[in-house]
């Protein structure tokens, strides 16, 4: 590992952060006062280091208002509604092997054996 490399789980200065982003740190404090979920840690001199799960939720944010196309508001009430995963379906949407999984040989039956045993375990 280069010298500047951290690891993954170090803390990271808002100039790192909006580097690796490819935003402006402006963008960055922008985001601290629309999304309350963001909240660095502040240092004196009000230096702003980010933790792994700050790091986390900037990524999300940046992929869900670029990548995405979501709005702001938007990505407000995604954050909101209990921080739902966009990235997976919920449990109980997953109903039937796709086509592609068909494709693969793997047979529907098996598959909806293990759905169902799973939601036994669960229950």
């Amino acid at each position: 590992m280069a010298t500047s490399e951290k690891l993954p789980d170090a803390f990271r200065t808002i100039g790192e952060l909006a580097s690796e982003l490819g935003v402006a740190q402006h963008i960055l404090r922008y985001w601290e006062t629309k999304f309350p979920q963001l909240k660095p840690l502040q240092r004196a001199g009000n230096r702003r280091y980010y933790r792994p799960a700050d790091v986390a939720l900037a990524r999300r944010i940046h992929r869900l208002l670029g990548a995405d196309g979501y709005t702001v508001r938007g990505v407000q009430q995604l954050l909101r509604d209990k921080d739902a995963d966009t990235d997976a379906p919920p449990p109980q949407a997953i109903t039937a092997p796709t086509p592609a999984a068909q494709h693969q040989g793997i047979a529907v039956e098996q598959l909806t054996a293990i759905r169902d045993r799973l939601q036994a375990a669960l229950d």
